[in-house]
């Protein structure tokens, strides 16, 4: 009896998990699902980022699929930052580590931004080099 009493919190345990491990593998099929429309995407339990020609498209991943999504075009940005514990970073000399990791989007007309969460800092600065070349492309493109 004792010994069963013992063993209890853990089968609790297991099961948990294992609902936690559906759920995000739910999480994951439906993003693989709304990333096959974008020429690039990301996921990361924070969130899920798509490219596709000028436009970028984010959101926040759940088991049903991507929520809250919001799409701006590369041609309204003005800058674009890769901000590590709120402070800026240089994309090409990230630090090892950070607890708030995002890269944030500044806009030509507002003063608004938005700002991206990663969970890793080279993935975002992978992202921030590539989409920092795809604005330059698109600057070049328009001023000839």
């Amino acid at each position: 009896m004792e010994h069963g009493l013992l063993w209890l919190p853990l089968l609790v345990m297991f099961f948990w998990l294992a609902w936690q491990g559906s759920k995000e593998y739910q999480k994951v099929e439906a993003y693989r699902a709304w990333a096959e429309q974008f020429e690039r995407a990301k996921y990361d339990i924070y969130a899920v980022l798509g490219q596709k020609g000028n436009n970028v498209t984010w959101g926040k991943p759940t088991p049903k699929g991507p929520v809250k999504l919001k799409t701006f075009s590369l041609l309204d940005l003005k800058e674009i930052y890769l901000l590590v514990d709120d402070k800026k970073v240089d994309l090409e000399g990230i630090p090892e580590k950070g607890r708030c990791i995002e890269l944030e989007f500044l806009f030509s007309e507002s003063t608004d931004s938005v700002r991206v969460p990663f969970t890793e800092i080279p993935l975002a600065a992978e992202w921030g080099k590539f989409l920092q070349g795809a604005l330059e492309s698109l600057r070049k493109q328009a001023n000839q």
